[in-house]
């Protein structure tokens, strides 16, 4: 038996390699940054006529070799024009795509999803999506996990039916029923704040959209606080109505834009406060399915 080489001049134990550190930890990847994707938001509503994927890139910073906009999430901008139609096959696990503007359909393979602003919907990774308008331009957010596959050199299995991501939609009308119900439970010491999260049967027993990630619509009231805390998983939150609405990250004041998406970093405390006259509404996207499954989640108060 011939073993296969990705170095043909290099035997097994040539590849080898024996650290012995004095403390095994001392050793990291670098920061992850708050951070506010302000240019890429304005290219995103950059009406040119073109359908383009617009992605929200700090690999410079994160020091990969492949895109990123956090360790294990890679998010983009997709804008869709009518007169033209956008495709693309991905990396990916899964997809999750956030409606910010417009109405349209995504096909990918035998499934279609027609949405419109403010759904929710995903599609299993690794194969072509393609996406059209009814609107002029129709805008979506869509996140994956591809740097997760990166860093580990995997592909989504081709075969069919043999994934627990399957396509899946969550329609504005339904989501904002759910919220209004929410609204009606009262606030306790355990609320973190008040948010619909977006699962299916088959990620059961987790509530994450795709195994390693979770997504939500996050709300706050009209002068309301929401209360300081902190996490293991890192967030990309995208402000939907951001009026008057800032987070405090540690002790840095960062003021939301409307369709401009932030990361919040893991484990760093953090809360957000709305001042304007509407209710502050976002999409959260964390990668703390991942650590649901570690058991890592981190969650305190303070």
């Amino acid at each position: 038996m011939v073993l296969e080489q990705k170095n043909e001049s290099k035997k097994p134990e040539d590849r080898a390699i024996w650290n012995t550190p004095e403390n095994a930890f001392d050793w990291s990847w670098p920061k992850v940054p708050r951070h506010q994707f302000l240019i890429e938001k304005d290219k995103a509503y950059d009406y040119d006529g073109k359908s383009i994927l617009i992605p929200l890139d700090i690999s410079s910073v994160l020091k990969t070799s492949y895109l990123a906009t956090t360790p294990s999430i890679l998010a983009r901008y997709v804008r869709v024009n009518c007169k033209k139609e956008i495709s693309h096959i991905l990396n990916a696990s899964g997809e999750i795509y956030y409606v910010l503007e417009g109405e349209g359909s995504s096909e990918n393979e035998n499934d279609i999803i027609r949405w419109s602003k403010g759904d929710v919907f995903c599609f299993p990774g690794g194969k072509e999506t393609i996406h059209s308008s009814k609107s002029e331009n129709s805008i979506l957010f869509l996140v994956t996990n591809e740097p997760l596959l990166s860093f580990e050199q995997l592909s989504p299995a081709a075969f069919e039916n043999n994934s627990n991501i399957l396509a899946s939609h969550w329609p504005h009308e339904k989501t904002v029923s759910f919220l209004e119900d929410r609204y009606k439970r009262p606030k306790t010491e355990h609320t973190s704040g008040v948010a619909v999260l977006f699962s299916t049967e088959e990620t059961l027993p987790s509530r994450n959209t795709i195994p390693s990630i979770n997504t939500s619509i996050n709300t706050l009231e009209s002068g309301g606080d929401q209360r300081p805390h902190r996490h293991n998983g890192v967030a990309i939150t995208l402000a939907i109505e951001g009026e008057k609405v800032y987070s405090m990250i540690e002790d840095e004041k960062i003021d939301w834009k409307n369709g401009v998406a932030q990361i919040t970093p893991a484990s760093e405390l953090h809360s957000h406060h709305n001042r304007g006259s509407k209710r502050m509404m976002s999409f959260v996207v964390q990668d703390e399915g991942l650590h649901w499954y570690l058991r890592t989640t981190g969650f305190s108060w303070d």
